[in-house]
């Protein structure tokens, strides 16, 4: 029997409705229910084949669970390994190499420095940093966002350098990213479940969070095709790339073009009370099928998590270079057992030549000299 497990918080309805889907399928040896932890034993296995993730985000004791579960080999979803190191300024790197439009945008560093840091922590930091270029390319109005956050926490619209100085204040530790504004005719909301399916939503984020899919396309005809083609295209190519089994993508539509806005989402708001029942039933039916799929294909003892097309190319691209790595390696064991054999082969009365200690250069003082204080965000 291959168990399919649901960890979640205090959302209500699609849990309890992705158990009974998935219940009533009827698929032999596949059963599914609400994750029950008793005990985490390191590098114990967990008695589910996969475990959907909603609320570890949350709960680091979650967290840490699912990697170990997942070291052992339940297919969990999403993947908490690459989750953990996840954040929005990098996915927008990632899109703008893959060929998906998104904002400009740049980092900041924190209006605070981290705890049991000084100043000689930021001696790296330039002082000023290029706030003329950095505002020249973001442009104004702009936004300004947790380069790791979500759920539209710590969001500032800003107007001006003035604007951005002043509202920089409240943000603490927070690292933050200034985004340039898109002004868009229309915006859509997109899940991606299973690297396969996806449902395009039209969205408004203007409205109350009860209203926000209360919405619909201006774009009509050939362009409205075209346009949803286009949005699903890179709805896919995202989620390909980053490795989510279940994600949501946002896109703001300006001049006909989608830009990505956000694409780190691996918990989803999936409640019908906001997200609609027509919505809420492909959710709930594509989120069944694919933990389906995964419990099929699971096997126990093995990693059976999904990762994303950029780490899989990063790992596999110096696969040309191993066999030269392992001749220089054998190389240089012959060498030290050549050494090891002259060695022992010299008459005992011959002292040993000891090898010269390697010198090490003084440090030059001018070159460690801290430089101006640059650990808080100024403007130049």
């Amino acid at each position: 029997m291959k168990k399919i497990g649901i960890l979640y918080g205090m959302e209500n309805t699609f849990p309890n409705a992705f158990i009974e889907r998935v219940n009533s399928k009827g698929e032999e040896g596949i059963i599914a229910e609400a994750v029950s932890i008793d005990k985490v034993v390191q590098a114990s296995p967990t008695e589910y084949a996969v475990i959907i993730d909603r609320i570890s985000q949350d709960v680091p004791f979650y967290r840490a669970y699912l990697k170990n579960a997942a070291l052992s080999g339940t297919a969990v979803i999403n993947n908490p390994f690459w989750w953990s190191a996840d954040e929005k300024f990098f996915n927008n790197a990632l899109a703008e190499k893959i060929g998906v439009p998104v904002p400009k945008t740049v980092l900041l560093p924190s209006k605070e420095r981290p705890e049991n840091t000084s100043e000689t922590s930021f001696r790296n930091l330039a002082f000023p940093m290029a706030w003329e270029e950095i505002f020249q390319y973001v442009g104004f109005p702009a936004y300004m966002k947790p380069h790791d956050g979500g759920g539209w926490k710590s969001v500032y619209k800003v107007v001006n350098p003035q604007d951005m100085w002043y509202k920089h204040e409240e943000t603490g530790q927070l690292v933050m990213m200034l985004q340039e504004e898109i002004e868009f005719t229309d915006y859509v909301r997109c899940y991606c479940i299973g690297l396969k399916d996806v449902l395009i939503m039209p969205y408004e984020p203007r409205n109350p969070h009860h209203l926000r899919y209360a919405s619909e396309l201006k774009a009509t005809g050939e362009e409205r095709e075209k346009l949803l083609e286009t949005i699903k295209d890179y709805t896919l190519k995202l989620n390909v790339a980053l490795g989510y089994d279940f994600n949501t993508v946002e896109f703001a539509v300006r001049d006909g073009i989608p830009i990505a806005i956000d694409f780190c989402n691996p918990a989803p708001d999936a409640d019908i009370y906001s997200v609609g029942r027509d919505n809420f039933e492909w959710v709930v039916e594509a989120a069944a099928n694919m933990a389906i799929e995964r419990a099929k294909k699971q096997v126990p003892g093995q990693v059976n998590l999904t990762w994303g097309t950029f780490i899989n190319n990063a790992v596999n691209a110096p696969t040309a270079a191993l066999p030269v790595l392992e001749s220089a390696k054998e190389v240089n064991v012959k060498n030290v057992v050549a050494k090891k054999a002259a060695r022992l082969a010299k008459p005992k009365s011959e002292e040993p030549v000891s090898e010269p200690e390697p010198v090490i250069p003084t440090q030059n003082a001018a070159a460690t000299k801290a430089p101006a204080k640059n650990s808080k965000l100024k403007k130049s």
